[in-house]
């Protein structure tokens, strides 16, 4: 059993930026890959962000690139995304999700897929004004 909370949405205007948290039970975090998904009003759950175990391999979405930051603290059992340059198209519900069983010889080969993912968050709302 593994519980997500996340935190750190939020209504902030074009170009600002934002801090998610991503908090989680169970014993064997670091063993999971970690990875963030959004969606909008609309639209399907997309993927945004993910990261190893150790945190030494990262893959973004294109329309995030150079824009997000994917982090995690193995220690706290937190994963963190940085959210820089906000555009009204960022707009979405922010979930974190844990896969418990990745690919442990390419950790990015199924990091996109969001059927990989056994637990996710409630979300958080992330709200960008123009």
């Amino acid at each position: 059993q593994v519980q997500l909370v996340e935190s750190g949405g939020g209504l902030v205007e074009a170009g600002g930026s934002l801090g998610l948290s991503c908090a989680a039970s169970g014993r064997t975090f670091s063993r999971y890959v970690m990875a963030w998904f959004r969606q909008a009003p609309g639209k399907e759950r997309e993927f945004v962000a993910g990261i190893s175990m150790s945190a030494g391999v990262s893959d973004y979405a294109d329309s995030v690139k150079g824009r997000f930051t994917i982090s995690r603290d193995n220690v706290k059992k937190t994963v963190y995304l940085q959210i820089n340059s906000l555009k009204p198209e960022d707009t979405a519900v922010y979930y974190c999700a844990a896969d418990p069983s990745p690919n442990m010889r390419d950790p990015t080969k199924y990091m996109r897929d969001p059927t990989k993912y056994d637990y996710w968050g409630q979300g958080t709302q992330v709200t960008v004004s123009s």
